[in-house]
């Protein structure tokens, strides 16, 4: 799948079927994510991949809307350095990790992890590191509801589908 392609055709994918992603896939997406750039290359990112059921359940506990992570194949979470880009830098490492498993036919989606000190405890991350967001991965359901926890997804988005370009784009000022 070219690049334009995956980016066009993503969608979160929040219901996964019972099937493990190979070491092979696995590894692309999570170099997809070290080579995402960052604010003077420092790059300060680290992840943590979590396969085990009872934590992926612990896991779920940890933000709201963050259910999805119950049956994904695989989780990585992503923990950074405090500092001024850490947060886009991180925003950066996981749209690649996304869009690259999207390629593999792999569906994600990323879980904000509201209580951060539950989410570090149930992980060992260092108080001096932040844990802020979790992205699930797995081979999509196939005909899955059209649900975010239950509830049908028209009463959590704000929106479905894309604003029209002339509403967003302005040329040479506003």
């Amino acid at each position: 799948m070219d690049a334009y392609k995956a980016i066009v055709s993503h969608r979160a994918v929040r219901h996964f079927i019972d099937r493990p992603l190979s070491d092979e896939v696995l590894a692309r997406i999570l170099r997809a994510g070290r080579w995402a750039g960052s604010s003077k290359n420092a790059q300060p990112w680290r992840f943590i991949v979590v396969r085990e059921r009872k934590m992926l359940n612990q896991l779920v506990e940890c933000g709201r809307y963050a259910d999805h992570l119950r049956s994904a194949a695989v989780v990585v979470v992503i923990v950074t350095e405090p500092g001024s880009f850490a947060a886009f830098d991180s925003g950066r490492a996981a749209q690649n990790m996304m869009l690259a498993a999207w390629a593999e036919g792999v569906g994600s989606c990323i879980a904000a992890l509201h209580y951060e000190a539950r989410a570090r405890a149930i992980l060992g991350v260092p108080k001096d590191l932040q844990v802020r967001l979790a992205i699930s991965f797995g081979y999509p359901k196939p005909d899955a509801p059209q649900t975010i926890e239950g509830r049908p997804r028209e009463q959590i988005l704000v929106t479905i589908g894309r604003r029209p370009l002339d509403e967003i784009v302005h040329w040479e000022k506003w």
